[in-house]
């Protein structure tokens, strides 16, 4: 039997890893409301392609938070000495990687914090979710009349004549269908909950019930997504990997990621 390789239908990332460009954006960063960054000099680093970390030159971190652990590690983008963060009675280990002399052109005296060691990000004025947004990266949402019909193990969960398109670079394309396009007899709701960089928090999650049982988290919503994917407001989407998926009646192949 002769293997063939999954060539997507959607463009690839194409930054390679530990590319560095200048974040031209206000970046800061809270610890129980304390300020613990505040730069206008962050650097974007990908760490690998999918999407790039801050490095924040150290003059703008709030040195007494800075806890050295004595831990140097060597890394491909030079030696980092592991810090932790320490605000007030808050000690948070392993929180920040400090990079010195010998560190990759642009990167030396940076500081790379673990995105969850702080309680909330901001780029300018608004919160970021997650991970830094990729500044190649485009996300939009387009309404179709296209035909989509949703099946799961040979049941119709949803059929819509009327979806929004998110075209996100890196991913497949995700239909997000009318509430009234779903069979909800089929969905119970779950208690899941995920973010997006660039949607924001979903506020549902529903797993799908079959004839086999149980299929957890298929589909999901944002009934608050940030403004710029205003059009998918309380649509419901599905896991193409997961389910099913026909494009004026054409199957769709089924892709190899999983990200909402």
């Amino acid at each position: 039997m002769t293997e063939t390789s999954f060539v997507p239908d959607y463009p690839k990332l194409l930054v390679p890893t530990n590319h560095i460009e200048p974040v031209p954006r206000r970046i800061r960063a809270t610890v129980g409301g304390r300020t613990v960054l505040d730069t206008t000099g962050a650097r974007y680093v990908w760490e690998w392609p999918p999407f790039p970390q801050y490095y924040i030159p150290l003059a703008d971190v709030a040195a007494e938070f800075l806890l050295d652990e004595n831990h140097p590690q060597q890394l491909s983008r030079g030696t980092a000495h592991r810090h932790a963060l320490k605000v007030g009675d808050d000690v948070r280990p392993g929180a920040a990687r400090v990079y010195g002399s010998d560190a990759l052109a642009g990167l030396a005296d940076t500081v790379r914090f673990e995105w969850s060691a702080l309680d909330a990000w901001y780029e300018e004025d608004e919160q970021v979710f997650v991970h830094p947004r990729d500044p190649y990266t485009r996300v939009d949402a387009v309404r179709s009349t296209r035909a989509v019909r949703v099946e799961v193990e040979g049941t119709v969960v949803a059929e819509s004549s009327s979806p929004v398109m998110v075209f996100e670079t890196g991913l497949p394309t995700r239909y997000y269908l009318n509430r009234t396009d779903v069979d909800f007899g089929h969905l119970e709701p779950t208690q899941t909950q995920t973010a997006c960089p660039y949607k924001g928090t979903t506020s549902g999650y529903w797993s799908v019930r079959t004839r086999a049982g149980l299929r957890p988290d298929l589909a999901w919503a944002y009934d608050f997504p940030t403004r710029q994917l205003l059009p998918i407001a309380g649509l419901v989407a599905f896991y193409n990997e997961k389910v099913d998926i026909y494009l004026d009646d054409v199957l769709l192949d089924r892709p190899q990621t999983h990200f909402s």
